[in-house]
């Protein structure tokens, strides 16, 4: 089964350094091979919106590849129909970054394309995409209206023309999303989940996760995805489907999970504002760590239960008892707790719904 590297931080260029170090994905670039990097740029956004990827993902990429003897790595995407690429890399800040390390970045929407077969039949997909030595996915997880989730997975949709993204929505987006991960498999996928919107591609509502993981199987990074932000798979299935068409394996387990530092590295959460603010108004933290005080906000969301319990979550409830809900280790002295370091959001989501059920 496939390793996933996990790291907390702030820092998009060191994290994104360490996890390719620590997973040596040297080793996934065949000899003589380019690397194409593939960010996520739905839409002319900004990274703490929670809507595009880092560029500290690119720089650190570029510069572990390029250290290490490749000296054909390009950045490849195509935002969405509803936009123009060139401003989106503008606006995320890619231009600085292709520009400082020389560069090269390709509008996919004038990119040729080749027909691919597929469990669906034939999809178009760009050569730039098709052609790279190693494709490295650089999705960002978050939520998305129409699919529930987005990540390794449908960020793949971006190497496609917009007549094909167009018809993915005809399609109804999850089987030729499924069909796609087989057709087309990134080699390594480093996922942005810094700060991931809560609910929307577009962004708007960030939720500061202050996480980043690597991993070599796309189907499986979703899986773990999905469950980091408390849904079931079954709550996206293009997930299983994926697996079924043979784009990787949705299994893991907590050993395969390696973690190059702990949540509490990172400087506590951010005071909430907006929908996060309503769902956490019983909810009180102390120095909480922003990778479990996030997954509860995302249970919370997504299991649409617990919002009426008094919750108590952060590192200054450690060593004390006290009566109700607690999240997370730390509060391992609460008569019901979460335990974890940090407790998933699925593992939190079903915890709450248990808690109601036994209240009433």
């Amino acid at each position: 089964m496939s390793k996933i590297y996990q790291i907390y931080g702030k820092d998009a260029h060191d994290m994104t350094l360490r996890l390719l170090e620590a997973s040596n994905a040297i080793e996934q670039v065949p000899s003589g091979g380019s690397v194409a990097l593939k960010p996520n740029l739905v839409v002319a956004g900004t990274p703490e919106n929670g809507a595009v990827t880092h560029p500290g993902v690119l720089s650190g990429a570029i510069e572990y590849f390029r250290d290490r003897g490749v000296a054909d790595i390009s950045v490849i995407e195509g935002s969405w129909v509803g936009d123009e690429t060139q401003r989106a890399m503008r606006r995320a800040g890619y231009r600085e970054v292709v520009e400082r390390y020389g560069v090269p970045f390709y509008d996919l929407k004038k990119d040729r394309t080749r027909p691919v077969e597929t469990a669906i039949g034939k999809i178009d997909v760009c050569a730039r995409a098709l052609d790279a030595g190693l494709l490295v996915d650089l999705p960002v997880l978050k939520g998305h209206c129409q699919t529930v989730m987005t990540c390794a997975l449908k960020n793949l949709k971006g190497c496609l023309p917009d007549r094909e993204k167009r018809h993915f929505h005809a399609m109804g987006l999850t089987k030729p999303i499924a069909a796609l991960a087989a057709a087309l498999k990134p080699g390594l996928v480093i996922v942005d989940s810094i700060c991931g919107d809560l609910n929307f591609e577009e962004g708007g509502t960030p939720v500061e996760t202050n996480r980043m993981y690597l991993g070599t199987d796309p189907v499986q990074v979703d899986a773990y995805g999905a469950s980091l932000m408390g849904l079931s798979l079954s709550q996206v299935p293009y997930i299983e489907l994926a697996q079924r068409y043979g784009g990787g394996s949705a299994a893991f387990s907590e050993e395969d999970i390696v973690n190059l530092n702990q949540p509490s590295d990172v400087k506590g959460y951010p005071r909430p504002s907006g929908t996060v603010a309503r769902l956490t108004r019983r909810v009180t933290q102390d120095n909480a760590c922003s990778a479990c005080f996030a997954n509860l906000v995302r249970a919370l969301y997504a299991g649409s239960c617990g919002q009426d319990v008094d919750i108590c979550i952060g590192q200054g409830f450690r060593g004390k008892t006290f009566d109700g809900v607690g999240i997370g280790r730390c509060c391992n002295g609460a008569t019901h707790c979460v335990m974890g370091c940090p407790p998933s959001a699925d593992q939190i989501a079903s915890f709450l719904q248990e808690y109601e059920g036994s209240a009433l």
